[in-house]
């Protein structure tokens, strides 16, 4: 897992949209063991309070679950449901803005078309 911390969000949080970005990319798949608080904390050094408080929020979402003595795991349609909220953010919160860029930078369909078949070369 590379990370850069940064300043625009809690590193709780930041750590874990690192780990929704795994499950999302197929990295961490279902069944998977998130690596130990200890492990993450010591890597990155981090308070395991934050590693910690990142995953609770995974297994309070139901991404993960906790297998006492055993550790956190990516539970099954983890990345179907993490892929219906995104989509449903991007939707109400990031696409809005996206068009109004569009419209404000006079792009039409088939430009926009274009370039997304040169991006995808």
């Amino acid at each position: 897992m590379n990370v850069a911390w940064n300043d625009s969000a809690p590193i709780y949080r930041q750590l874990k949209e690192k780990v929704v970005a795994m499950m999302l990319d197929g990295v961490l798949k279902p069944g998977d063991a998130l690596p130990s608080v200890r492990q993450i904390a010591a890597e990155y050094q981090l308070n395991p309070i934050t590693v910690s408080r990142a995953y609770q929020e995974l297994a309070d979402e139901e991404l993960v679950e906790k297998r006492r003595g055993l550790g956190m795991y990516v539970t099954e349609g983890a990345r179907e449901k993490l892929l219906a909220t995104e989509r449903e953010r991007f939707l109400k919160e990031e696409w809005p803005q996206v068009v109004e860029r569009i419209h404000r930078l006079g792009l039409d369909i088939e430009r926009l078309m274009n370039a997304a078949k040169e991006t995808q070369r």
